[in-house]
């Protein structure tokens, strides 16, 4: 795959079908690119909490509004250029701001294949 930019507003997000919160992915680099990672953009209404346990490794990067993490080490909270790094295994909580939040996120393996 050659070198590449992408923006958010080439971004074909999918409302993530189990959460009741709105919460959509838009993978821009996946399996069907036959690299290691996947690299897209994640959309969160306002207040959407997403429990989960990690199946990847994955780092988030907060491009606009706040998310909160909790884990069993506590709560971190990440505003605009702030990154969180949530490893393989961790049970988390992901908490938007009462006005959502935008993040760009990348995950090693890839997470569709992992949460399959």
């Amino acid at each position: 795959m050659p070198v590449q930019k992408f923006a958010v507003a080439d971004a074909p997000f999918e409302r993530l079908d189990e959460q009741d919160a709105l919460i959509e992915t838009a993978n821009l680099v996946d399996q069907r690119h036959g690299g290691p990672v996947t690299v897209g953009f994640g959309r969160y209404g306002p207040g959407a909490v997403l429990e989960e346990v990690i199946a990847v490794y994955d780092t988030m990067i907060v491009l606009e509004g706040k998310v909160s993490v909790t884990s069993d080490v506590g709560t971190v909270t990440a505003e605009p250029g702030d990154i969180v790094y949530m490893p393989e295994g961790e049970r988390v909580i992901i908490r938007a701001s009462k006005d959502g939040a935008l993040t760009a996120y990348v995950t090693y393996p890839h997470w569709e294949e992992a949460r399959a």
